[in-house]
């Protein structure tokens, strides 16, 4: 061909085009070198260059999905499409043509489908619980409250930096102790020893001789106010927690430092411990359930699922489960990884307190007085209730700041911002007949 003389623009581009597949190949090519009439690209051809190779399922998979289908045989509602060389079965990416020899009905629609709503499990009856007694003696806001392993009486904690030992039978005060000077945030009473301690906003980590009342040893360190502590059910550890992001581990008798269990990215609100890994798990307000390994001091696990700060934990007494709770979320996991079970719904406001008890009840505690119960196994809601701010209370005080269940789970006591502390109690006379169940099936999708 002769280059030098002049052509024009459409030869050469054809020219060009046809090099081109002589060069690579047509079928490498993304454009057909024969232009269309709109310039755009050939979409048989793409079919072709891009799908070929995924109409069909590899051999391997295809034999598969043949052992699978005719291990189905009772259930011939899906049936595999079989190809027309008659290798084997396959289910093609490439819908068929309706009338092709396999009925609409029997091909496969989708390889994604939709799955099948889980079965939900049928609520345990539980009788509504009811204000038995109202405690008045706090001038502030109580913020901890700790029963005594015998069940003869309770300790509570407020913001009038006093820590009151009340009769859990009558109500009436026994003691007030006097040593903290800022709000007592935290507080917990030994099963082994006659020791209660507490921890506040003023740093301040006691422990108390219930003999003699008195302060017998301090636990200093933490850089900030101290919100929360448990202790170990069965070693001599205690663990504290607070506004520093970080959690101690002490030596009780020792009052030395054990574990610096830092990697919260906020302030730690609330601690448990238990026998068995994680033998600590701790919440904070960087929105992080945080699982540790008592002996290596490290973490072992970071559950992420919760949008705002989590302020509460409850660890069931019987059961490998506990609960977490932040700003109208309450979420339930499984021991020993985290493992995300179910999510308490329908609470919308901001959870202070969680409690469980042996008969699988939940109760949490709102911000705005609001109170939820809630069946442990199913998450069904079975009441909810608004507390009653004592007379002379600004409404904004109806809050419930703290909660426990006594030893044998059928006192709840409550530490509420209208300076009370409020005692509930099951109806004895209610009944599956006069308080009925209220729960109907969803076939909503579970979320995390």
């Amino acid at each position: 061909m002769d280059y030098s003389a002049p052509h024009s623009a459409d030869d050469a581009v054809r020219m060009s085009a046809k090099r081109t597949a002589e060069l690579f190949g047509a079928e490498y090519l993304m454009v057909t070198p024969s232009t269309l009439t709109d310039g755009s690209i050939g979409v048989s051809y793409r079919r072709k260059a891009e799908y070929e190779d995924i109409t069909e399922l590899p051999r391997s998979l295809a034999e598969k999905q043949a052992k699978a289908s005719a291990g189905r045989t009772k259930r011939p509602r899906i049936q595999a499409q079989t190809p027309a060389d008659g290798s084997g079965s396959s289910m093609s990416l490439v819908r068929r043509p309706s009338g092709t020899g396999v009925g609409a009905e029997d091909q496969p629609k989708s390889l994604v489908q939709r799955p099948s709503a889980t079965k939900q499990q049928r609520p345990e009856w539980h009788a509504p619980w009811k204000l038995m007694r109202v405690i008045s003696g706090h001038l502030g806001w109580v913020r901890a409250l700790a029963v005594e392993p015998n069940n003869q009486w309770f300790a509570s904690g407020a913001g009038d930096r006093t820590i009151k030992i009340w009769s859990l039978a009558t109500g009436a005060l026994r003691l007030t102790l006097t040593g903290h000077i800022s709000t007592v945030r935290g507080l917990a009473v030994s099963p082994r020893h006659p020791y209660l301690f507490s921890c506040g906003e003023d740093k301040m980590v006691k422990c108390w001789d219930l003999e003699t009342n008195k302060v017998i040893r301090h636990y200093h360190g933490h850089l900030s106010g101290v919100y929360t502590l448990a202790l170990h059910p069965r070693l001599d550890l205690l663990v504290t927690g607070g506004r520093d992001g970080v959690c101690r581990v002490w030596d009780m008798r020792t009052r030395s430092n054990v574990h610096v269990l830092s990697g919260h990215k906020g302030t730690v609100a609330d601690i448990k411990c238990q026998d068995a890994d994680p033998q600590i798990i701790s919440g904070s307000l960087d929105s992080t359930v945080r699982l540790w390994d008592l002996a290596a001091g490290k973490s072992m696990g970071v559950l992420t699922h919760h949008k705002k700060g989590v302020r509460n934990i409850a660890i069931h007494p019987s059961e490998f489960t506990f609960a977490s709770a932040s700003t109208g979320s309450i979420k339930q996991w499984m021991c020993p990884r985290g493992d995300f079970m179910q999510n308490f719904e329908g609470q919308n406001s901001v959870i202070n307190s969680l409690s469980v008890n042996d008969e699988n009840v939940l109760f949490s505690g709102g911000d705005d007085g609001s109170m939820s119960f809630w069946d442990w196994k199913t998450g069904h809601r079975f009441q909810s209730t608004e507390t009653t701010a004592q007379p002379g209370s600004l409404e904004a005080e109806a809050g419930i700041m703290a909660s426990t269940f006594d030893r044998t789970g059928l006192r709840l006591i409550t530490g509420e911002a209208d300076k009370t502390i409020k005692v509930w109690k099951q109806d004895e006379d209610a009944t599956p007949e006069t308080h009925p169940l209220t729960w109907a099936p969803t076939l909503g999708r579970q979320r995390y």
